[in-house]
């Protein structure tokens, strides 16, 4: 702050020795150092209050920070869900108009015996079993005899 030296320092105290004399020395001495200490003090207290208000500011900054990627995350997120959103309704009208075709072809075909099938149709019809009435094949057993079996006995195969 003030650049005295020793030397100047021991100026200034010959000074007031001789101006204030010995008695009002020790009091002046004493008024001068409350002073400087509440010089200090003061100085102290700007300075501190002026780091929490810096410091406040930089909280501010970084709240806002973090804010502006809150809503960005958010946006890309409801972005993601919205896609998503459309590619199952997608799927879901594609799904539907196939099950409907599915269903439109299967009650196109007409069946032997059938409401509207005339004994004449019965005639022409093949003697295919249909597959949608006929039970599934059973495939054949194997015909090596000295096959291992498929698996454990009783079906566990030992995974839990």
């Amino acid at each position: 702050m003030f650049d005295l030296g020793f030397g100047e320092l021991l100026l200034i105290a010959l000074v007031a020795l001789v101006v204030l004399g010995p008695e009002r020395l020790p009091k002046a001495a004493r008024f001068a150092g409350l002073w400087v200490r509440r010089a200090r003090a003061q100085w102290y207290s700007v300075r501190s209050e002026l780091e929490r208000e810096l410091a406040a500011e930089e909280l501010k900054r970084n709240l806002d920070s973090v804010r502006t990627a809150a809503t960005d995350f958010e946006k890309q997120a409801r972005g993601a869900v919205d896609e998503l959103d459309a590619s199952v309704r997608k799927a879901e009208a594609d799904t539907r108009s196939g099950l409907k075709a599915l269903r439109n072809d299967l009650e196109g075909r007409v069946e032997p015996g059938a409401s509207g099938a005339t004994p004449a149709d019965a005639d022409t019809a093949t003697d295919a079993p249909d597959p949608a009435t006929s039970p599934p094949a059973i495939p054949a057993a194997p015909s090596d005899a000295n096959a291992p079996p498929a698996g454990p006995p009783g079906g566990d195969d030992g995974r839990r």
